[in-house]
């Protein structure tokens, strides 16, 4: 325990600045899905769009430019599944060469001197976002595939459903569609939150300024940006939801 504190108090700043970026990080997310259900954003308009599109997509007999959407979606996610196992392979490398990283950036202006094990925990970090969007992409690639069977399996018009029953598949096929597009949302999130890391290794200052500026950046995006105005033009919405 006492081993642990001197640890702490030798290493304040970057315990100080991990626990800012945790905080932005964390923090961030459970505010966006928060304020998601209050007011307009981008989560919100496209679940309504995607709503529009399967009531749409239930009027037609064939639904071969709904299922070629899905998977053009799909390819954008196993694109980035596929670079975030690249990225991985990167940093693990970098962690079999850490003094030659460390050699490499010690003379760059600003940059505060680490020790072999402080790089070594920056880079885990790095290893462990990553592995948390691999699997946020991954299993948003697995839901857009749901998506596609639930397409299949939705009723054709000459099977005369009734209004309840195209409304109830609409919105289930949305809200799936939703979800899948909310996890790949997180893993881009998370490739944002990556490069706020890469100022922990110039210093902890730089690095806790990155990581609000990516809360800043992400923040405007989704709920104040002109794509949510063009968004909300398209759909009547006015902006008190």
């Amino acid at each position: 325990m006492e081993k642990m504190l001197l640890l702490v108090q030798s290493n304040w700043a970057n315990a100080l600045a991990l626990g800012w970026f945790l905080l932005c990080f964390r923090g961030y997310m459970y505010y966006a899905a928060y304020k998601s259900h209050k007011v307009p954003c981008l989560v919100s308009m496209l679940h309504l769009y995607r709503t529009e599109w399967m009531q749409r997509m239930l009027s037609r007999e064939v639904r071969i430019a709904d299922t070629t959407a899905i998977a053009n979606l799909e390819r954008s996610v196993a694109f980035f599944a596929s670079t975030t196992i690249l990225v991985l392979a990167g940093l693990m490398t970098v962690m079999s060469s850490t003094e030659k990283a460390i050699n490499l950036v010690e003379d760059l202006p600003f940059v505060v001197v680490a020790t072999k094990q402080e790089w070594e925990l920056k880079l885990l970090v790095l290893v462990v976002l990553f592995i948390y969007a691999f699997f946020k992409f991954t299993w948003s690639l697995r839901q857009y595939g749901f998506v596609s069977v639930m397409i299949g399996g939705a009723p054709l018009p000459t099977e005369n459903p009734s209004a309840a029953q195209q409304k109830a598949h609409a919105e289930r096929i949305a809200q799936m569609a939703s979800m899948a597009a909310h996890n790949f949302n997180l893993g881009l999130r998370t490739y944002y939150f990556s490069i706020a890391v890469l100022g922990w290794f110039i210093n902890p200052w730089v690095f806790m300024l990155l990581a609000f500026t990516v809360v800043v950046v992400l923040y405007r995006r989704e709920f104040t940006s002109s794509t949510l105005e063009t968004l909300m033009m398209s759909s009547g919405t006015d902006g008190n939801g």
